[in-house]
């Protein structure tokens, strides 16, 4: 968006100064991205105090146990060997096993 606008020149030399900018541009836009994350800055300050952080050597502890236990829920169902019903169980045994992988180059 182009605008023109009157800026103190003292105050564009300091802040250009001041923040190494190297055109006016460069100071302008950054002062606004400064006014931008104030907002999100007031929005974090105005939460303090509702909400609760536990740091506990225990929470961590438990916080890693229910992780664990939801990823080998997931990872456990859909990776199952699952052998057909009507397979003997000698050769359903043999199909389960893993094999070891071939070493060598592929052919």
């Amino acid at each position: 968006m182009r605008t023109n606008i009157e800026i103190d020149d003292k105050l564009m030399q300091a802040a250009m100064a001041a923040g190494n900018f190297k055109t006016k541009r460069e100071a302008v836009e950054e002062g606004l991205r400064m006014i931008k994350r104030r907002k999100a800055y007031d929005a974090l300050l105005a939460a303090h105090g509702t909400l609760h952080w536990d740091d506990s050597d225990e929470a961590w502890a438990q916080s890693r146990a229910q992780q664990a236990t939801q990823v080998n829920e997931f990872a456990a169902a859909p990776y199952a060997p699952q052998v057909p019903e009507f397979v003997p169980k000698a050769e359903a045994a043999h199909a389960v096993k893993a094999r070891p992988a071939k070493r060598g180059r592929a052919k």
